[in-house]
């Protein structure tokens, strides 16, 4: 039976969703000695159910680590069609990223609060053979999800050649042999690619690629964790674009 409910933990990410999406909130559990004055408040004003618990009816309610004393459910992630977004990334002249095989929440939620924080991206991830935006993604995300679409899409590769036909250039991040980022300029509007740590990018979509890109290192001859990769990439990508 498909999920029909998410639940967001943790001062922050409920506080976002507080002020940017408090109708997709059903309701709050608080724990008996949780103080903020201004979720509260925000809670109040919005007449959202709200049910005080003891701190071990919490966890029986979200069990993760870091709860914060509070806990909203929610309805489950609305992904956005891949139409939509690609109508919207022309107009807007927004950076698909594409995230093949990601598989580890945490990351997911990382790269969806950097791209938040810089703005201008959208993420596109396959149904298959990626984790989904489930809780745990969003909690990382710290109210990330509220600024980022995303699309979830059956086939990654048929999703990159739409977007290509549409005007984008498809550029990947490789370990090695690629373009120096620093040093390459970069071809927008873009559809940025990004494999996982041990496979990289597929075969069937690196061929697609019209530009391969590499992260410059210096130091030991170890892989970038892919949420931190992409953050290096996300600066340099937001620079060139604003000059471009």
């Amino acid at each position: 039976m498909p999920k029909k409910k998410m639940y967001l933990y943790g001062k922050n990410s409920v506080l976002e969703r507080l002020k940017f999406d408090p109708g997709s909130i059903r309701q709050i559990f608080i724990q008996d000695n949780f103080k903020s004055t201004e979720i509260v408040k925000l809670i109040t004003s919005e007449k959202i159910p709200i049910k005080r618990v003891s701190e071990r009816e919490l966890v029986r309610i979200k069990r993760a680590d870091r709860l914060q004393g509070i806990v909203a459910e929610i309805g489950t992630f609305t992904y956005t069609h891949f139409d939509d977004i690609l109508n919207k990334g022309i107009e807007q002249g927004l950076t698909f990223i594409f995230l093949d095989g990601l598989n580890d929440p945490h990351n997911l939620g990382s790269i969806m609060r950097t791209a938040a924080c810089f703005g201008g991206f959208a993420l596109i991830i396959p149904e298959h053979g990626s984790c989904d935006v489930n809780d745990t993604v969003v909690h990382v995300a710290s109210g990330g999800e509220n600024f980022v679409p995303v699309s979830m899409v059956t086939n990654l590769s048929a999703a990159l050649l739409k977007a290509k036909k549409a005007g984008y250039w498809a550029v990947g991040t490789v370990v090695s042999e690629g373009e120096d980022i620093n040093s390459t300029s970069l071809l927008f509007p873009m559809c940025l690619v990004m494999g996982t740590e041990g496979k990289g990018i597929r075969y069937g979509i690196q061929k697609h690629l019209d530009l391969k890109i590499t992260l410059p290192m210096k130091g030991a001859q170890l892989s970038l964790n892919v949420a931190i990769a992409f953050a290096i990439c996300a600066q340099e990508i937001t620079r060139q674009h604003s000059t471009s």
